[in-house]
């Protein structure tokens, strides 16, 4: 009995070859997550007051836990629902955008200047300086940002500053420990003893020779740094440990709903997925600025 050819007829959609390059091109070109920035982060953040339909803080209790509007008994005037207060759930997201760009940009800031400076100390001078320098980043990475959470809500009380503080306390290690290891392959190359041989001062070959070396890096750090610090933020205002009540953080309208998960889904569910979405976006982008910026990775 002769063999049959069986013919399988592919979706026309279907082209490995095509697909292939549509995942190379979305590597090299990460429009998806720059935009994901841009809805769900940037513009909220910058144009909240103008955008958002209600007042974020304030709410009607005829209108608690209403659904979103394509269910049953959902309004336009609300589109993605109220919580048990009443209060618009879509403006509350939009206001929350802007304290996670706050505490994000003021964590990533301080916590970089000083953990990149004391790591290029570290790498440079080496000896007793680095030992102790490295001892500091041991604590700080052993502390449980949680718990130190915790206890400074116990004697201050919770806010903003405070959410700012614990997270550059964990954070700061992060940095110092990765410059230090990049200046530590640095110092050891020719042009960095040809300087010391030519008299340049400490000072100028830190911050001339060595640190235009490991900006890349720092770089790269920073933004992958920024979603683990609005999911930390998130998840210290969830505990009650973060941003106070009634202030529209995206961690706090979660732990409202968390209550409200099976007849109110949509109160916890939204500020979750903006939580996400940014999350995912910055880390896509994170990959693909490493891969852009390293040489080995982009000559691969």
């Amino acid at each position: 009995m002769a063999d049959t050819a069986i013919l399988v007829k592919r979706a026309p959609w279907y082209d490995p070859s095509r697909l292939s390059r549509f995942g190379r091109e979305a590597r090299r070109y990460p429009i998806l997550p720059v935009i994901f920035l841009i809805a769900v982060l940037v513009i909220p953040a910058a144009f909240a007051p103008m955008i958002a339909p209600h007042n974020p803080l304030e709410g009607e209790l005829s209108k608690r836990l209403q659904p979103p509007v394509w269910q049953e008994g959902g309004s336009w005037d609300n589109v993605l629902g109220t919580d048990k207060m009443g209060r618009d759930v879509l403006s509350r997201i939009l206001y929350g955008a802007k304290y996670a760009i706050i505490v994000s940009l003021s964590v990533i800031v301080v916590s970089g200047v000083i953990g990149v400076a004391l790591g290029l100390i570290a790498g440079y001078f080496g000896g007793k300086t680095d030992t102790i320098i490295m001892r500091l980043v041991d604590i700080a990475l052993s502390i449980p940002p949680v718990l130190l959470a915790l206890a400074i809500v116990a004697s201050q009380g919770p806010g903003l500053k405070w959410v700012i503080v614990v997270i550059v306390s964990v954070l700061w290690s992060r940095y110092a420990r990765q410059v230090r290891g990049e200046v530590l392959s640095v110092v050891t190359q020719d042009f960095i003893a040809r300087a010391r041989v030519a008299g340049c001062s400490h000072f100028r070959i830190i911050f001339r020779h060595i640190f235009p070396n490991v900006v890349n890096t720092i770089v790269v750090l920073a933004t992958l740094q920024v979603g683990f610090v609005i999911v930390l933020e998130s998840s210290l205002s969830f505990l009650g440990a973060g941003i106070p009540r009634p202030t529209p953080a995206w961690g706090v309208m979660v732990s409202d709903g968390r209550e409200l998960v099976v007849t109110a889904w949509w109160v916890a569910f939204f500020p979750g997925l903006a939580i996400l979405l940014v999350t995912l976006s910055l880390n896509l982008f994170g990959d693909w600025l490493r891969d852009r910026l390293d040489p080995k990775q982009r000559n691969v």
